[in-house]
């Protein structure tokens, strides 16, 4: 950790508002990051908000960012803002009520389809 800056990120989300700014080492994964934001989730939005890290992505520069990767190796633009503060989104997957997710596997087997999704 000698010749490694800390990186100071805040993470935005969905009504604007945000969690941070706080440093980071350049070695902390993606999933820590997300461990984080999860205790550190604002109260008011619980019931909306993620129960796991599986239910959040965090965006970068327009990337989805793995959780098994470190900050280091997702590619910051670190070196374009020295001293910066690097704001990432935070999108929460919606959950399905389990009615619906039973449904849904029990449809599956009889249907033969494509789904797509965009990200």
């Amino acid at each position: 950790m000698a010749g490694e800056e800390l990186i100071e990120l805040k993470f935005r989300l969905a009504d604007g508002t945000d969690i941070g700014p706080n440093k980071y080492n350049p070695t902390a994964s993606v999933g820590s990051l997300k461990e984080k934001i999860l205790a550190q989730w604002p109260k008011d939005y619980k019931e909306n908000g993620p129960k796991t890290i599986n239910d959040m992505k965090l965006i970068n520069a327009g990337k989805i960012l793995e959780n098994n990767r470190t900050l280091a190796e997702s590619s910051l633009p670190v070196v374009e803002l020295p001293g910066g503060v690097i704001t990432m989104h935070v999108v929460v997957r919606a959950t399905l009520s389990d009615k619906n997710t039973e449904k849904q596997q029990d449809d599956s087997p009889k249907k033969n389809r494509c789904l797509c999704s965009i990200l």
